[in-house]
């Protein structure tokens, strides 16, 4: 239980900052957000704040921001459709009433001659039982369609998606990964309160009972300086070198409160996968890294771990494209869930280290150029910045519908080579 709770906050988080980027950006921009949604599929929860409808849906497999002239309209009035018509104060048409008219009796029925719903924002026709009088209505900027009894806002041309410059809407579509790497930042400098840094020397923090560092002498806050003939400076030459000598006996020089002592130890051979997803023995001994308490070097963690992060997750993206590295190293929601599963019962510093990493995935991800993602769509922002003008809707939209299909495929490939994993 503790996992599923672990596992739904995590993705919770993970989703819900991305989707309040895009959120926040298409406001600032002026366009409406008819929804914003975590999960996909049956609405479990749902409330309506400052234009927006706030949804929690049941499949927890991601989430989106929906915004007007985004995504086609539920509602295209036509001339000779019969709607009826309330007012606010002004005399604005401030709801139209596509069906169910008799719960509405106070509304005003016409026929529609007439229409403007973008730019001008009116409604011509005439009253049924009087076909010689044309009649003209101003609409309110925030009207509502009413069909089957739910509102919808209508969306002049100004607060749609297309209408905003092409640095507003690439800003909106890349607010939601760059939300995902700044959570990163904020979680590895939360670890650093936490735990404090990793001190820069080979300096030992954690010995392990029963491991090759016990068994050789090893004391906490122990510092590596000399191995073999070889001086040490820092903690990652240290590992370089354990780890490249397994079985291997090592003598090392040991400052200890003052003083050096002479200690022997002999690295266990450890199997590990390798970034191209090939096993491989290194060496270890049991230890872990001294951590120190220091605001500015926390700061510094925070940055460093999300570029290193990136970087790696970046490389192994391009190995994966380049055919390094097979599909099957890729993990879907059940992977994921099994290896959080494994991460929460190693402790909630190690819980919070990989909800930072899958961040900075989720956001590094949504960039990659593909269809549907955010980087898709960025790519048509691109191309429309280059050649003036954007790309036919007709043809995006197919490179959209396509390329989903495609990563829906995709999904359930990895999916499957999840469960094998597990079950098979």
């Amino acid at each position: 239980m503790t996992t599923v709770i672990a596992f739904i906050l995590m993705f919770g988080v993970l989703v819900s900052i991305h989707e309040w980027g895009h959120l926040i950006f298409a406001k600032r921009a002026g366009m409406l957000v008819r929804e914003f949604a975590i999960g996909f599929g049956p609405k479990i929860l749902t409330f309506t704040k400052n234009e927006t409808l706030y949804t929690i849906r049941l499949i927890p497999a991601g989430g989106y921001v929906r915004v007007a002239g985004d995504d086609p309209e539920i509602v295209e009035l036509k001339p000779g459709h019969h709607v009826a018509l309330d007012f606010n104060k002004d005399g604005k048409v401030s709801q139209i009433i596509v069906n169910n008219k008799s719960k509405h009796p106070n509304a005003r029925t016409i026929e529609v001659e007439k229409v403007d719903l973008d730019h001008e924002l009116y409604i011509e026709g005439y009253e049924l039982d009087d076909e010689e009088t044309k009649l003209h209505f101003d609409v309110d900027p925030k009207a509502l369609f009413i069909v089957d009894e739910r509102e919808t806002q209508i969306a002049p041309f100004d607060r749609q998606f297309a209408s905003k410059t092409v640095g507003q809407r690439a800003m909106q579509l890349f607010a939601g990964p760059m939300m995902n790497f700044v959570l990163a930042i904020f979680v590895f400098l939360l670890i650093g309160l936490i735990q404090g840094v990793p001190v820069e020397e080979a300096q030992m923090g954690e010995i392990q009972p029963d491991s090759p560092a016990e068994e050789a002498g090893f004391e906490e806050n122990d510092i590596i300086t000399q191995i073999g003939d070889q001086s040490i400076s820092t903690w990652d030459q240290f590992t370089s070198i354990v780890q490249e000598s397994p079985e291997q006996e090592l003598d090392l020089i040991v400052s200890r409160g003052g003083t050096e002592q002479e200690l022997t130890v002999v690295p266990a051979e450890v199997e590990i996968i390798d970034e191209q997803g090939d096993p491989m023995n290194i060496g270890q001994i049991g230890v872990t890294a001294a951590y120190e308490k220091d605001i500015l070097g926390t700061i510094t963690f925070g940055f460093e771990q999300t570029y290193e992060t990136t970087k790696l997750i970046i490389n192994n993206l391009v190995m994966l494209v380049t055919g390094q590295l097979s599909i099957e190293v890729l993990s879907g929601p059940v992977g994921i869930y099994d290896a959080t599963d494994q991460v929460v019962q190693s402790g909630f510093t190690n819980f919070l280290m990989w909800t930072a990493m899958l961040s900075i995935n989720l956001g590094i991800i949504n960039l990659v150029p593909l269809p549907a993602l955010d980087g898709g769509r960025l790519m048509f922002v691109g191309i429309e910045a280059v050649r003036g003008k954007p790309v036919a809707p007709e043809k995006e939209g197919v490179f959209h519908f396509v390329g989903f299909a495609l990563l829906m495929l995709l999904m359930i490939v990895v999916t499957w080579n999840d469960i094998q994993r597990l079950f098979l």
